[in-house]
């Protein structure tokens, strides 16, 4: 079974200057993929790295996982050592909700990168 993770991209610039801007990014974990997509049409695709235990979703800081759902990637890190590191608008409320309701802590500052 294939897990999606899906991104909205709040700005997101194509290398490529023929292409247009990508409106969504969807991250296929179990095929270690990252789709870039206009109007659900494929763009470009690149192979990613995901954290050490990537399986399952993202549910307390420090449990190496991606986060599962849909975020919005909401600013560019500008002093970063990776070139052009992406925010990742996790945790969102629902995942804040889950971590109180166990007592730990939903982790945050994901980057794409």
């Amino acid at each position: 079974m294939k897990i999606y993770l899906t991104f909205m991209l709040f700005s997101l610039f194509v290398s490529a200057a023929s292409l247009p801007k990508a409106d969504k990014v969807l991250v296929q974990k179990s095929d270690r993929k990252l789709l870039l997509l206009k109007n659900n049409k494929v763009l470009r695709t690149y192979r990613i790295s995901l954290g050490r235990e990537p399986k399952g979703t993202k549910h307390r800081e420090g449990d190496n996982k991606t986060p599962e759902g849909n975020y919005t990637l909401d600013y560019k890190k500008a002093d970063s050592a990776y070139f052009k590191a992406i925010h990742i608008s996790y945790p969102d409320a629902k995942d804040r909700v889950w971590a109180k309701k166990r007592g730990v802590q939903p982790g945050g500052y994901i980057m794409i990168h």
